[in-house]
C-alpha cells in the first residue's frame, strides 16, 4: 500500500468496517477481463477466518465464471464525506474501505439457511422470516477471504 499512513491492520477496526458496509462489489475473471457485480452480503468470522456470503439466481454468467475460475476479488467502502478546504484550495474524500481476495463456491442447501441468516444479520434483520418458496429458488455462495486490507482517509 502506497499510503501506509492510511492502512488499517487492526482486526477490530477491519471488522467494524465490514459490519458498517451495506454492499460489496465482487470481481471475477472473464477470460482475462474483470467481471464486476455488486451484491448484498453477510459475513461470518470463525477462528480468525472471514467468510462473505451472498446470493443470487440459480444460473447465469456469474455461475459460469465461478465454475471456470473460483478466484475472486472484492471491495466495499463506507463513511463517505467530501472534505473541502477552500482556504488551501483542496478537497478530499473521507472514507473507510476494504479490498480483498479469496475463492467463491456455491453452498448446498444445508448451508444456505446459514448464509441467508448471515445476510439478514448484516442488515439488522436477524429474525426475518423469508418465503420458503422464494428461498428454494435462491442460490447462495461463500467467498472465503484469503487476504484483506483496509484503508481510511479521515480528511485533513
Amino acid at each position: 500500500m502506497r499510503r501506509k499512513d492510511r492502512e488499517i491492520t487492526d482486526p477490530q477496526t477491519l471488522q467494524d468496517i465490514l459490519r458498517r458496509c451495506d454492499s460489496c462489489v465482487i470481481a471475477l475473471n472473464d477470460d482475462g477481463s474483470p467481471y464486476l457485480f455488486p451484491v448484498n452480503f453477510g459475513l461470518e468470522e470463525r477462528e480468525g477466518q472471514w467468510t462473505l456470503y451472498f446470493h443470487g439466481a440459480g444460473e447465469g454468467k456469474k455461475h459460469d465464471l465461478i465454475r471456470k475460475d473460483p478466484r475472486a476479488s472484492f471491495t466495499m467502502h463506507c463513511d463517505h464525506e467530501l472534505f473541502t478546504d477552500p482556504i488551501r484550495g483542496m478537497c478530499t474524500m473521507r472514507y473507510r474501505s476494504i479490498c480483498g481476495r479469496g475463492r467463491i463456491e456455491s453452498v448446498g442447501d444445508e448451508e444456505k439457511e446459514r448464509a441467508l441468516a448471515a445476510i439478514m444479520r448484516q442488515y439488522d434483520l436477524p429474525d426475518f422470516k423469508y418465503d420458503p418458496a422464494s428461498a428454494s429458488r435462491t442460490k447462495a455462495f461463500r467467498l472465503v477471504v484469503e487476504e484483506m486490507t483496509g484503508k481510511a482517509n479521515k480528511g485533513r
